[in-house]
């Protein structure tokens, strides 16, 4: 079966997209999935996640650097499809990037990090507009927002987050909170479930993420075969 292919991406720096990309990556290679990582922003952020990690204890999932790719990067992500079971593309933050259109064509599902900010709620518009875009090339595309870096007693967080959902793309359940262990997670190099007790609501929130992006992909497939039977 051909790999199921997660895009990461949004305009903005600081969203936490390569974060993002890590814990949904390292959380699927625990469960032991066969996951590829491919690096697209040129600043190789994931990469250096990966290679702080132990040499008895490796990063459990492949990261491989691909922005020297540009507009093709969907065309390398496509020789991948058969060697893995998810394919997560942490993409650079910028909308107006030829590689976050690219690697959007491939894309099952572009999960669309959002800090609860005004800033990031109007940075946000672009990636739905580019969605919007792709959409008509890729009609299995499904695009979903997610909460990051939150800090639930603060009233901006809540006002925010009223907007994000009639922000007409919808909004996962989950939510990651601005936690210390995400940051130790990536100096080491390693899953934040490998942390211990310390971070245990931390890997709760990744768990939770990966559960529901499962969902997604899930939904995907039986999208698809839908289709093809009433075809």
């Amino acid at each position: 079966m051909s790999a199921k292919i997660i895009a990461v991406a949004n305009q903005k720096g600081g969203s936490g997209k390569t974060t993002i990309s890590m814990i949904l990556a390292g959380t699927l290679g625990l469960r032991g999935f066969r996951v590829l990582v491919v690096d697209a922003d040129a600043q190789g952020t994931a990469t250096q996640y990966a290679a702080a990690a132990p040499d008895d204890a490796p990063f459990p999932a492949t990261v491989s650097g691909l922005s020297a790719a540009g507009n093709k990067i969907h065309r390398e992500i496509r020789k991948q499809v058969d060697d893995y079971d998810i394919i997560v593309i942490d993409c650079p933050p910028a909308v107006d990037s030829v590689i976050p259109q690219s690697a959007l064509l491939v894309a099952d599902v572009v999960i669309i990090p959002v800090v609860p900010s005004p800033a990031d709620l109007w940075a946000a518009l672009g990636m739905r507009e580019l969605v919007e875009r792709i959409e008509v090339i890729n009609e299995d595309l499904r695009a979903v927002l997610l909460a990051n870096s939150c800090q639930p007693q603060a009233r901006i967080t809540q006002a925010v987050m009223e907007q994000l959902n009639e922000f007409g793309v919808p909004l996962l359940d989950t939510r990651l909170h601005n936690r210390t262990a995400f940051r130790q997670a990536m100096a080491f190099g390693v899953p934040v479930q490998t942390l211990g007790s310390e971070a245990k609501k931390a890997a709760d929130e990744a768990n939770r993420l990966a559960d529901e992006v499962i969902g997604l992909l899930k939904k995907s497939v039986q999208k698809k075969e839908e289709e093809y039977v009433e075809a």
